[in-house]
């Protein structure tokens, strides 16, 4: 049975490792980055940030008191970053790249296969419909074969 650590423990203990320059893999929770990475289930490996971000990368960030997981939208001139979640349908954090704690290097599934890394913000920008409807399959077809499929 997996151990849980409540994000206020464990995120900045995640924070400081990478700073050391260690690779953390963790089990993230939420769905915010559905259909991509599957809270409770997959997990990541994450890695220090070198001096190059990249819009499209999946990144782990401190956004005001909380901590999110999600893609870097945009990397604006005066050094903020815009991120979004893949699994959101509206809505972006704003945060300063020092905020930026690791990137995402590997997604593996809960049967330990390695999942395609998607570096790219595609998928956010499908127009809002497209989106609607992807996550909507997702959640109404996909998560229930799959449910099923582990049974």
């Amino acid at each position: 049975m997996p151990h849980l650590v409540d994000n206020d423990i464990l995120l900045p203990e995640i924070g400081r490792m990478l700073s050391e320059g260690r690779e953390v893999r963790f089990t993230p929770t939420g769905v915010s980055m559905r259909p991509w990475i599957e809270g409770g289930t997959d997990s990541v490996v994450l890695h220090r940030v070198d001096t190059h971000i990249r819009a499209g990368q999946i990144v782990l960030c401190k956004v005001g008191s909380r901590f999110v997981l999600h893609r870097l939208w945009q990397v604006h001139s005066d050094g903020s970053l815009t991120l979004r979640g893949d699994g959101n349908l509206t809505g972006e954090e704003h945060c300063r790249r020092e905020d930026v704690m690791g990137r995402v290097v590997a997604i593996y599934d809960d049967r330990g296969r390695r999942k395609c890394l998607i570096e790219s913000t595609c998928w956010l920008q499908l127009p809002f419909i497209l989106r609607k409807y992807g996550l909507k399959f997702y959640r109404k077809i996909i998560l229930p074969l799959r449910a099923r499929k582990n049974a």
